[in-house]
């Protein structure tokens, strides 16, 4: 079975059936027991104990699904822009609710950002519960969007390797990762970023688990890689430092003993979940 990975899992019953029936999302949304999200600064509200808050239905735009037979609604609205300034307001996230909080804010960012025809220009109206936009004018509809990334452990010698970029906290290290590109297979992808962003020639790649991340909108694909040789070649451009870690410098690192030589990537990350696999295995 792969790991339990953060921001996975089902979350609300997503309800795709009255998605397509308006008259239906309007009976919904009417009920009694229907909530709405409440939003704070820019993301999902996170109250007592990392539960997700919400309250009466006032602007009942976004179906996001039932939970326990009630609807579940949420605003349009103008989510925070950038991923890091974020990440510490989630950091008490109750793992039950990060599904459906990955779900809103991406799809409340794809509105922000697609309000008109992608066709024509015209602007577009919400359809399908929020689950999709359409042209009055020429009758293209939009779906929201999920870009694949992958992002790998590139493991050779019992040693793996892990890369630093500028904007991380002191001591941050993390997996390798890109976006994949058109007519690219997750293995190419995979071996393509590894060889660009730290000159390292992969072998076998082993898919592990994958995440949704919503910050914009996208699927991370964890993986892992056998390197073909230990020399590296670090584009600066990419990454500020990368380095091979020995398991016991990983373990020390998770543990957040003194004086380990890395800090790991928070347990909100994929990377995170990739780490804790390969010292356990």
């Amino acid at each position: 079975m792969p790991p339990e990975v953060f921001f996975s899992g089902p979350g609300l019953d997503r309800a795709d059936a009255p998605r397509g029936l308006p008259d239906k999302i309007d009976e919904l949304a009417a009920r009694e027991d229907a909530r709405e999200l409440v939003w704070r600064e820019g993301i999902p509200a996170i109250g007592e104990g990392g539960r997700i808050e919400w309250q009466e239905t006032k602007e009942p735009s976004l179906f996001l699904g039932l939970h326990e037979g009630s609807p579940r609604f949420s605003a349009l609205q103008e989510p925070a822009q950038m991923a890091f300034s974020v990440l510490p307001l989630i950091a008490t996230l109750h793992g039950a609710d990060a599904p459906l909080f990955a779900a809103a804010l991406s799809l409340a960012r794809w509105h922000a950002r697609h309000r008109f025809c992608a066709n024509c220009g015209h602007s577009s109206d919400i359809v399908r519960g929020g689950w999709s936009r359409r042209c009055p004018r020429c009758s293209s509809e939009y779906f929201p969007r999920v870009d694949p990334v992958v992002i790998m452990l590139v493991e050779r010698d019992g040693k793996v390797l892990l890369g630093r970029q500028p904007h991380y906290p002191p001591g941050r290290y993390s997996a390798l990762a890109g976006f994949v590109e058109v007519g690219e297979s997750i293995e190419d992808a995979v071996a393509r970023e590894v060889k660009e962003e730290a000159g390292v020639d992969v072998g076998s790649v082993r898919y592990v688990a994958s995440q949704p991340w919503p910050f914009p909108s996208s699927l991370m694909i964890g993986c892992a890689a056998e390197a073909l040789r230990s020399d590296l070649t670090i584009d600066t451009t990419e990454l500020e430092d990368a380095r091979w870690f020995t398991r016991e410098e990983v373990a020390r690192g998770v543990a957040g003993e003194e004086g380990a030589t890395f800090q790991p990537p928070p347990r909100t990350a994929i990377a995170r979940t990739l780490l804790e696999e390969w010292l356990g295995a």
